[in-house]
């Protein structure tokens, strides 16, 4: 039997957790199947569901939900295989979904979206592949912790509006983003605000 960290058919591949959130989805859950030939589409043993909330990340969702899920599921769909009580019970493969590995590639900041599009995908991709953006001049900067707010503030997405001591705000279409935490290009993770005073970088601005 194996693990599979979303609700099968729905999410098969290896990202199964990143892209339910990069979605927007607000539940996913686990599968425990019977492997064969495909790729996860074996027959389904059991399965659990749970909430994403507005603010999950995937570290959120893995380490708060899924994981310890996982773990009693297991062990209840090795009781249920010992007692000769398992089922097998055939996906639905009409339903059935598949997204790539979630790469750099897919984490890519589209400040141009709206703005629970651009956090969503800040979220799924928090704390890998982690999401990222570049300044001006090219340098690349990974976005990790933050907040969205509805606020709507004159600027371009993407543009600078505020620096403080715990983070900067940036202006989405249609919102706020309030980041927390940066990576530098080949450096390690930072407060964002603190990141800001060392890089001189000013409101307005603008990653790109």
């Amino acid at each position: 039997i194996q693990y599979h960290p979303s609700l099968l058919p729905l999410h098969r591949g290896s990202s199964a957790m990143n892209w339910p959130i990069i979605f927007g989805r607000t539940e996913t859950g686990l599968s425990v199947f019977w492997p064969d030939e495909g790729m996860d589409t074996g027959p389904v043993l059991l399965q659990k569901s749970c909430e994403i909330g507005p603010d999950d990340t995937l570290g959120s969702l893995y380490f708060e939900r899924l994981f310890p899920m996982g773990v009693d599921a297991m062990a209840e769909a090795v009781a249920l295989v010992g007692a000769g009580e398992a089922p097998r019970i055939e996906q639905d493969h009409s339903l059935s979904t598949y997204e790539p590995p979630c790469g750099e590639e897919h984490a890519r900041i589209p400040w141009h979206e709206p703005a629970q599009l651009v956090y969503d995908r800040i979220r799924g991709c928090n704390p890998q592949p982690g999401a990222w953006t570049t300044r001006r001049g090219g340098e690349r900067l990974g976005v990790f912790d933050s907040r969205l707010t509805p606020d709507n503030e004159p600027g371009m997405p993407g543009a600078v509006i505020r620096i403080e001591e715990d983070g900067i705000d940036v202006r989405l279409n249609g919102g706020v983003l309030h980041v927390k935490r940066v990576q530098p290009q080949g450096a390690r993770k930072v407060n964002a605000g603190e990141w800001a005073a060392e890089v001189g970088l000013k409101v307005g601005a603008r990653f790109r």
